[in-house]
């Protein structure tokens, strides 16, 4: 990812199944941050990792200190790039839209690159 305040940065996304809720996982996620040296300076800052909980099947969570959705997710082409070729298509749960469309229709102007070699990089 290029372009972003704080400097570029390296973006993946997983899918997983996972045994208890959401806020349980937001849990594990913050304490797995933490232990990688997370320190939380403000909302754009750069950091040493940063895990998002993106989706929770077709649910939808909204708490003071959980949104799933993420609530960003269709504004970032560096999560929708990752997220479209592992589950392109997942419809999101609020905007009833293909993870393809979204990055079809996405606005983002910041580059993104996908590394197929560790020593290579290919402009998307």
């Amino acid at each position: 990812m290029g372009g972003a305040e704080g400097g570029d940065f390296t973006n993946a996304v997983i899918e997983m199944e996972c045994v208890g809720t959401p806020h349980g996982l937001l849990a594990d996620l913050l304490a797995v941050e933490r232990k990688l040296g997370r320190v939380r300076t403000g909302v754009y800052s750069p950091r040493t990792c940063d895990l998002d909980l993106l989706l929770w099947g077709d649910e939808r969570v909204e708490s003071t200190d959980l949104i799933v959705p993420h609530p960003r997710l269709a504004e970032r082409r560096f999560v929708l790039i990752p997220l479209a070729e592992l589950a392109a298509g997942i419809v999101h749960p609020l905007l009833n839209h293909r993870i393809s469309e979204l990055l079809s229709e996405c606005p983002d102007p910041l580059k993104v690159w996908r590394l197929t070699d560790p020593r290579i990089e290919r402009s998307l």
